[in-house]
């Protein structure tokens, strides 16, 4: 089980890592903060660089936390409110990822907070430091303050009445 629980903690945490990079940096495919910026207007958010900036390293922070078994409800938190954001964008939609759904993102929401009820495991920075097992409470609170500090990054940086298309590089407004 704890080979288990160290392959997703590696695999997850590496797509997140990976995720945030693209969003503040040129690697790994990114457009830089430029192109994050502009990936959040063309999602319907206010703000630029900055917002870039707070996902990307949201996202990087949360994949290291995942990745070393560190602190597990709070890579759950940080996951949980980037990824309700990403639902928010998605949720139009509908559920599937073929129809560029939420189903994604949901599932990068709900795969650290199973590992905060299941722990990290026995290769974890929790376990070494003795830090296990986390209370099930701990794992409603991470859950629930991670998608309502999503929630609120919406409703705080959405743009109200606009839905946007991402179309190649461009946004086109949709009414």
């Amino acid at each position: 089980m704890d080979i288990g629980l160290l392959v997703l903690r590696l695999a997850i945490g590496l797509l997140f890592v990976g995720h945030g990079v693209q969003k503040v940096s040129h690697r790994l495919g990114g457009e830089g903060l430029e192109g994050g910026a502009a990936e959040f207007r063309a999602d319907g958010f206010r703000g630029g660089r900055l917002t870039a900036a707070a996902a990307g390293s949201g996202q990087i922070a949360a994949g290291l936390l995942l990745g070393a078994g560190a602190l597990a409800p709070l890579a759950a938190t940080i996951a949980g409110g980037v990824m309700t954001v990403a639902v928010t964008v998605k949720w139009r939609k509908g559920l599937w990822v073929q129809n560029n759904g939420y189903e994604y993102p949901l599932v990068l929401m709900m795969l650290p907070a199973t590992l905060t009820l299941t722990g990290p495991g026995r290769w974890s920075v929790d376990q070494a430091v003795g830090l296990l097992p986390w209370d099930p409470w701990w794992t409603a609170a991470a859950v629930g303050l991670g998608v309502s500090s999503g929630l609120a990054t919406r409703a705080l940086l959405g743009r109200p009445g606009l839905i946007t298309e991402r179309s190649g590089t461009s946004a086109k407004p949709r009414r």
